[in-house]
């Protein structure tokens, strides 16, 4: 991975290693950790899968819970810690289920984005690619597939370095003014 990346986004499958590789990033950090959870327990699997997620977690770890609103929970985080943000899926699910605008939610991405990337230490995104599988069979699910590629995007253009993480395995992936200066074009 970059070295030189502070603020990284990375973007996977379910189950593909995302916060697992995020956990291990961060306690190499020279720096005290606030991770910024949005997922809350609405079924059986939800509470087993944030067990599972505390249980990977160094215990000196501080941990802030904050579904729905980031910008908030990211300027409280002490300016001396490092921030791991998992996952932006659940919170584009929760804005999206508390009838915030896309619109919304999309600047509100790009705010927290902007603030990470202002702060002096190190952070690290979790989110999920869900807009390479099956196109979903309703309007709803469309819609938040859609909703989520946007968000993604939005901190994929303000991080230093977004990867992809799949089956464990991660690879960086570049932006398209990247892709154009190296080929000799212009983006």
């Amino acid at each position: 991975m970059t070295g030189t990346a502070r603020a990284i986004l990375l973007l996977g499958g379910a189950r593909s290693g995302k916060s697992r590789l995020a956990v291990d990033l961060a306690t190499v950090w020279t720096v005290p950790v606030t991770v910024v959870v949005t997922a809350t327990a609405g079924d059986d699997d939800m509470t087993d899968r944030i067990r599972r997620h505390r249980i990977e977690r160094p215990p000196g770890w501080t941990t802030v819970e904050a579904p729905e609103d980031l910008i908030v929970a990211i300027t409280a985080v002490p300016a001396d810690h490092g921030i791991v943000l998992d996952c932006l899926t659940m919170w584009a699910a929760n804005n999206m289920l508390a009838e915030q605008p896309d619109e919304t939610v999309v600047q509100t991405a790009a705010v927290v984005a902007d603030r990470l990337m202002a702060r002096p230490g190190p952070a690290v995104v979790v989110t999920n690619e869900v807009g390479s599988g099956v196109v979903p069979a309703t309007v709803s699910g469309r819609a938040y597939r859609d909703l989520l590629g946007r968000v993604n995007r939005s901190f994929a253009d303000r991080l230093d370095a977004t990867y992809l993480v799949a089956a464990g395995l991660v690879t960086e992936l570049h932006s398209p003014r990247d892709v154009f200066r190296e080929l000799g074009g212009q983006a």
